[in-house]
């Protein structure tokens, strides 16, 4: 396990959360913000992108009340992800998740686990800001960064290929 805050687990991936992976991303509500209804997932693309890949991305599930719900992966940000971003130094930490069980939205869970994962990523890390790019249109994440002290820097112009149309993102930061 890699942290708990009360009913929250976070643990390392395993190899045999891939049929949850490709549930979750088989699902058009969970699609429709992160990685798009055009771009379904079945085991073998699941095993592809998230087990057979050699990024620098440390992947997870995260439990809730002993029930596997969805995903969040964090990695340090590259020289040229800094760059592109207009950051020039510092320990800066990126995070993507989504929760896959649609039943756990709107309670509260997204703000538990982007807090505890801010949280684990300066102590543990020892980030000095944590950044993400949700889409401008991803209006209910954005309000969860932001209550977890989230600040909106800039907008990133065309960031994203989101179901055949480049979406702008915002860039959003956690800064000690």
């Amino acid at each position: 396990m890699l942290f708990q805050n009360g009913n929250l687990k976070v643990r390392k991936l395993e190899k045999k959360d891939n049929y949850l992976i490709a549930r979750w991303l088989s699902n058009p509500s969970v699609l429709e913000f992160y990685e798009g209804r055009d771009n379904p997932f079945d085991l073998d693309k699941v095993n592809k992108v998230f087990y057979d890949s050699e990024d620098d991305e440390f992947k997870c599930i995260v439990e809730f009340d002993g029930n596997e719900i969805g995903y969040i992966q964090f990695y340090q940000l590259d020289d040229e992800t800094k760059k592109k971003y207009g950051y020039f130094d510092g320990n800066i930490y990126g995070t993507d998740q989504f929760i896959g069980e649609v039943e756990y939205w709107n309670r509260g869970i997204g703000t538990l686990l982007i807090t505890s994962m801010v949280k684990f990523l300066i102590e543990h890390k020892k980030a000095d800001r944590v950044v993400m790019d949700p889409q401008i249109r991803n209006a209910r994440a954005i309000k969860c960064y932001q209550k977890c002290g989230f600040k909106k820097v800039k907008i990133l112009p065309k960031n994203e290929l989101h179901e055949g149309v480049y979406q702008d993102c915002w860039l959003i930061e956690y800064q000690l």
